[in-house]
Parts: C-alpha cells; sequence; structure tokens
C-alpha cells in the first residue's frame, strides 16, 4: 500500500492537473538578516578563540544550535545575545546588531524563511481548521483556494516535493491535522473535492506521511486558528502561524508552548489513521460523487 502511494505521486497522478510534476526541490534562499549576524558573531568570536562549545554552554543551548545561529538557520534570542556580547567583550555591538535588524520593532522578527525551515524540517505537524492544508492540496483545490492564481498556486504545489524527494535529502515526517468540516466545505466545484478527498487517501499510504480528521464538535484551541510546527534535526522548534494579514514564524518558547497545548487539545479529538480514511472515504461517497 505504502509503495502503491509513493508510485501514484512520481507518475504524475499526484499532479494530473498541472499535466507535469513539480520542479525538483531547491534549496530555498538564507534569510539575509540571519545570515549577517550569524556571520558577524562567528567572526568576533574567532577573533577571541572562543569555541561553539563554550557559547553552548554559557547559553545553555546545545551546540548545533549555536552552529545554525552562525550559519544563519535560526534566530538568536535577545537573551541569548546578551550573554555571548558579554562574554567576547563586544561592547554592544552584537546587541545593536540584533536591534537593527529588529527595529520595526515587530515582537516575532519575521527572520525565517519558512519555505527553507519547512524544506529542512525532520517533522512536521500541520493544522487547518476550515481548508486542507497546503502540502496536501492537489493543484485544482490549491488554484480555486487562491481565486484562480496561477503563479501562487504553482509555488504553493512545489513545496510538495520534499515530500517524496529522492535526491538522497531524508524525507521529513509528515502529520496532517484535518478539520472534518473541510471535508464537506465546498472548494470550487464536488469534482475537485472528490479528487482533493481521494488524493488525502494516496498521501496517507506514504510511510512518512500521517492524515487524521479532528472531529467537528465543540470548542477547543485549534479553532482560534491555522499553524504548522516544525521540528528541525537538533530538536529545535519553529513554527509558523497563519492570520488574515500574513504568516508570523516564531521560536518564541511561549508561544510554542501555547502551541504544543493545542496539539494535545486537537490529537486527542482526532480519530486514528484508519479510522479518518474511512470517513474520508465515506464523505467521498456520499457527498462528492
Amino acid at each position: 500500500m505504502a509503495g502503491s502511494g509513493r508510485q501514484l505521486i512520481r507518475t504524475g497522478k499526484f499532479h494530473r492537473e498541472a499535466g507535469t510534476m513539480p520542479p525538483r526541490r531547491q534549496r530555498p534562499r538564507e534569510s539575509p538578516a540571519l545570515v549577517a549576524f550569524g556571520r558577524q558573531m562567528r567572526r568576533m568570536r574567532e577573533a577571541k578563540g572562543v569555541k561553539q562549545e563554550t557559547i553552548a554552554h554559557l547559553t545553555k543551548v546545545s551546540g548545533p544550535q549555536v552552529s545554525r545561529i552562525e550559519a544563519g538557520k535560526k534566530r538568536a534570542t535577545r537573551s541569548f545575545v546578551e550573554i555571548v556580547d558579554d562574554y567576547l567583550d563586544a561592547d554592544g555591538s552584537l546587541v545593536s546588531l540584533w536591534e537593527d535588524l529588529n527595529k520595526d520593532g515587530h515582537p516575532v522578527p519575521i527572520w525565517f524563511d519558512w519555505p527553507k525551515i519547512e524544506a529542512d524540517a525532520a517533522m512536521l505537524i500541520c493544522w487547518e481548521h476550515s481548508v486542507m492544508p497546503g502540502l496536501g492540496q492537489t493543484p485544482a483545490y490549491a488554484l480555486a483556494i487562491l481565486q484562480g492564481n496561477q503563479e501562487a498556486a504553482d509555488a504553493r504545489l512545489s513545496r510538495q516535493t520534499i515530500l517524496t524527494s529522492d535526491d538522497g535529502t531524508a524525507l521529513p515526517t509528515l502529520v496532517l491535522l484535518i478539520d472534518e468540516q473541510a471535508l464537506h466545505r465546498l472548494v470550487g466545484t464536488a469534482e475537485i473535492m472528490k479528487e482533493q478527498l481521494e488524493h488525502l487517501l494516496i498521501m496517507s499510504a506514504l510511510p512518512n506521511v500521517t492524515v487524521q480528521v479532528v472531529l467537528a464538535s465543540g470548542e477547543h484551541d485549534g479553532n482560534m486558528g491555522a499553524f504548522a510546527v516544525a521540528t528541525m534535526a537538533d530538536r529545535s522548534e519553529i513554527a509558523y502561524i497563519d492570520t488574515a494579514v500574513r504568516g508570523i514564524t516564531t521560536d518564541d518558547p511561549a508561544e510554542l508552548s501555547t502551541l504544543a497545548r493545542t496539539l494535545v487539545a486537537l490529537r486527542s479529538r482526532a480519530l486514528t489513521e484508519q479510522m479518518s480514511c474511512e470517513l474520508i472515504r465515506k464523505v467521498v461517497q456520499e457527498k462528492w460523487t
């Protein structure tokens, strides 16, 4: 079953509306702000002959996380920067640089390039309370959701290549938590909905993908909005929170804790994967066929 799911995707049935498979996975650009800060911190550390392990010990973060900060792949917290600045006798220059890169005053700087985080993640958990998650959408469904914007739809679909890439890159584990109501909410046409739900069944056959339906009964924290949590190889986490204006990325511990509690509530309401597939098939037959 798992093998057949992978084959369906690779033969192009996964994207038959588009006619061709999406472009091969590419490494997104680094965030300029993260890279600038990381390079400066590394220069100052090396000039003092200080090892990354020392910085990790002082700041109480893991060595790999220090490496990711210097490589421009992770945002440093202010408290981290203040400790490093003081230890390296930087006279506030690192803190000033951090403030300059955070000069818009937003509590969650837009330093994370989410497509890159998504591509590098070891695990992704996505929750959608009204529509299908982007990583699980068909071309026709994505185009309908995006009101005919082909460029935006293509960009969204190209991100799905991280799930089946055969370039030697480790495939991420993906968990799609889908609101039961999204199975019944018309997007485009009945034919589009039928194909979309059948597509979820194909995805659930992949060994690295889990599809679970969250029952639409009562109020819960998940009703507040959609989000995704990426767990990186070093076990650090970054979240993407969808809003009506724009998406927000964050690695703030307090915010991640809130999302973790929300995920516990959602998983407690979710059907098993087998039961979820049975419900999806039932909705296909009774509503969209």
